[in-house]
């Protein structure tokens, strides 16, 4: 069977083109076009009976990724799945299995089989914390070990994973001769890091590359090229060792199209406001336009407990500038594993980000719904500002109406739409 990539380089606009351009702004054949440009990615692994398969990249809406899963503090199917209901009920194009608690192939198999939308996951996770069980040093991990769970983890059905294959002892050295503040905060990363550190030999991502590559063409699975040397603080950001892990992303990924395997790159953390248009045009221009898919940006430091108000200001900035994904961040983000309603509110304020990035970037209809809800404040007619809202329920839990329903009680009769309108 050949992969997404490999039919749209053939012509035919497959089945999952088809359906992933319900509520897109282009047709199945200009879908077909951007896979083929590589300027688009449609994750959807072969094993997978996926329902609302989703396209990421250039010419489509901003897609919201809602990161879940367990942790070996909290190991609880039956919050993950209110956390799952919570982020499909707010609107996440793509959930990621993250998890590293107990028993992780049943919460996958979970995932799998409930979420409508697509599935990731990063597999290094699942060895690590098999390994943490089996109290055995993460240094002694094989490289046979990771490639085995990485099929393991792709046959089960995960749409796309996230593998840090630019740790390479090259973008090490260069981490090492930079001052960071927090020279390494993506957890597989780090893992990879200290695993060269200690055998003195290559991130057996890098250097089995290529079987990683037969991996993902034989189940089709999308390469989520992680930012292992992401930013994790502001003071660190755009410097050496992060712009060296991006031009190794840029140059596996032109490895991956040889192969038809479908690849997106992963963005930074933590980047300055007047840096962040910088980095997406950097990323764009080193990886030749494939999808970004960006955690953030977050462009302060110290707003724990509303990172997700952070992450939105700088995802609205990033989405305007060419970013195509983005990765939600929660309240809890910093501090501790995120509750349901944190879940909700970081995919909701992802959102509002990517939809106000969509106006920006001038997507046919993005406007549309703002015109609509315009029009309706307007004529004052509540019913439709209920509709229009990005999230009805809230709107209808906090509207408070005058008794003659010409205006709500902030402003009452002194209403200025009312007032302009000349009504009593």
């Amino acid at each position: 069977m050949a992969t997404q990539l490999e039919s749209a380089r053939a012509g035919i606009v497959t089945e999952e083109m088809i359906k992933a351009v319900q509520n897109e702004p282009v047709s199945a054949e200009q879908l077909r076009e951007s896979i083929a440009a590589r300027v688009a990615v449609l994750p959807k692994n072969v094993k997978h009976l996926l329902a609302v398969p989703k396209a990421i990249g250039k010419g489509l809406k901003t897609k919201v990724n809602a990161n879940l899963g367990t942790s070996g503090e909290c190991c609880s199917m039956d919050v993950e799945k209110e956390k799952l209901d919570a982020a499909i009920k707010a609107g996440a194009d793509s959930i990621m299995d993250l998890s590293t608690g107990r028993e992780l192939p049943a919460f996958r198999k979970f995932y799998l089989e409930n979420s409508p939308v697509i599935v990731g996951c990063v597999p290094i996770y699942w060895l690590a914390a098999e390994m943490v069980g089996q109290h055995r040093s993460l240094d002694t991990m094989k490289a046979e070990e990771l490639l085995r769970t990485i099929e393991d983890q792709c046959a089960q059905g995960i749409d796309y994973i996230t593998v840090h294959c630019g740790v390479t002892l090259d973008s090490v050295k260069k981490l090492e001769s930079y001052e960071r503040i927090m020279p390494c905060v993506s957890r597989g990363g780090s893992i990879l890091m200290n695993w060269m550190r200690r055998n003195r030999a290559q991130n057996p991502l890098f250097e089995y590359f290529d079987d990683l590559l037969d991996i993902a063409y034989k189940y089709d699975v999308t390469l989520s090229l992680g930012d292992g040397f992401r930013p994790g603080a502001i003071n660190d950001a755009t410097d050496g060792p992060q712009l060296e892990e991006l031009m190794i992303l840029g140059e596996l990924a032109k490895r991956a199209s040889k192969r038809n395997v479908q690849v997106m790159i992963e963005g930074p953390g933590h980047v300055p406001l007047n840096q962040i248009t910088a980095n997406i045009l950097l990323q764009k221009r080193l990886c030749e336009g494939a999808p970004f898919y960006i955690l953030g940006p977050l462009p302060t430091d110290i707003a724990a407990g509303y990172d997700h108000i952070t992450a939105a200001i700088g995802g609205a900035i990033a989405g305007a500038a060419g970013a195509d994904y983005l990765c939600y961040v929660t309240p809890a983000e910093h501090l501790g594993l995120p509750t349901a309603d944190d879940v909700y509110q970081g995919v909701m304020a992802s959102r509002i980000a990517g939809h106000v990035a969509d106006i920006a970037k001038g997507l046919p209809g993005a406007a549309e719904a703002d015109k609509r809800m315009s029009i309706a404040r307007r004529d004052l007619d509540w019913e439709a500002m209920v509709r229009e809202a990005i999230d009805p329920e809230l709107v209808k839990r906090r509207l408070q109406i005058t008794q003659d329903r010409e205006g709500c009680s902030m402003c009452g009769k002194l209403c200025a739409v009312k007032i302009s309108r000349g009504l009593d």
